[in-house]
């Protein structure tokens, strides 16, 4: 699974791929109907398959003071599409040049002068170009005159309702993994590098795997029933607490998994923290006897939902 940039040269192996346009940010159940088609019409093409995602995601450049929403950093979605049959994954490097490319240079100059596209796959509310001007009815009449494929994907429906990364978003603000599962597909997963804390939980029998957030997206504050992947293919049960603990001075915004049965060493690895299940909101205790007796019932709890 290659990554590409399109401030970069395209490799000659990958001229004349299908390209599945988006933001694709989450790779939900409607983003992988978009992968999917497009993996199927370059299989029958006999050329790759290529996803495209924007980043920065066009939010940022134009909101840069927004509250951090992403779903999945780059990495992520790189390996999800792997996982979905794509070749590689083109990283449309999102700027004020890209922003103000009109819809006509968009097609012409990046999809068929560079990428020599044979077919291009997106959603039905896919826009493109400067003041979004580009859409489907732009992009087939641009395949018309250009002489490649395009096909136009349909939403996808879930309990009733289009699937969509906002859609998710509200689910997780609101403590409702199970629905954010649902239409993921799999777990709302973050993923970090393990940083040294003030090792306040190895005193009182809890050690932590402190991890940054980052540009994720923040659920709703709470104790959640999580599992750790490891680089090495282990899984760990856990309970994290991600929000900005009250109960310690001065407050600092972090995920806190604490796993159970484990003592090694996580310092500087990067880990994946999979939001199984919320159990209750962040609280101030006034003593560390107080917190240490509700991070161990936190913990029962999420055994209980484990086994």
């Amino acid at each position: 699974m290659q990554r590409l940039f399109s401030s970069q040269p395209l490799p000659d192996s990958m001229r004349g791929a299908v390209v599945a346009l988006g933001n694709f940010d989450g790779f939900h159940l409607g983003h992988q109907a978009v992968v999917a088609r497009a993996v199927a019409l370059a299989a029958a093409k006999g050329v790759p398959a290529i996803v495209a995602t924007f980043d920065p995601h066009p939010a940022r450049l134009f909101n840069p003071d927004a509250a951090p929403f992403r779903l999945t950093t780059l990495d992520q979605r790189q390996r999800l599409f792997g996982a979905a049959g794509a070749q590689a994954m083109l990283v449309l490097e999102f700027d004020a040049a890209l922003a103000g490319m009109h819809a006509d240079a968009f097609v012409a100059d990046l999809l068929v002068a560079r990428l020599g596209v044979s077919g291009v796959v997106t959603g039905t509310d896919f826009v493109y170009g400067a003041k979004r001007s580009g859409n489907g009815a732009t992009m087939q009449a641009a395949a018309d005159a250009h002489g490649f494929d395009y096909a136009i994907v349909s939403p996808v429906l879930a309990d009733g309702e289009i699937v969509s990364s906002s859609r998710i978003r509200a689910a997780l603000q609101s403590g409702d993994c199970a629905t954010a599962t649902r239409l993921l597909t799999r777990p709302f997963t973050i993923a970090g590098i393990v940083q040294h804390g003030d090792k306040v939980g190895r005193t009182i029998g809890f050690p932590t795997a402190n991890i940054d957030l980052g540009s994720y997206l923040r659920p709703l504050y709470g104790i959640y029933a999580v599992q750790g992947h490891l680089a090495d293919g282990r899984v760990l049960n856990g309970a994290a607490n991600i929000g900005i603990r009250p109960s310690f001075d001065p407050p600092k915004e972090l995920l806190e998994p604490h796993f159970f049965d484990f003592a090694e060493d996580l310092y500087g690895q990067t880990i994946d923290v999979a939001f199984h299940a919320f159990l209750r909101g962040e609280g101030k205790y006034d003593t560390l006897e107080a917190l240490t007796a509700q991070i161990a019932a936190d913990c029962d709890a999420a055994r209980a939902i484990f086994s």
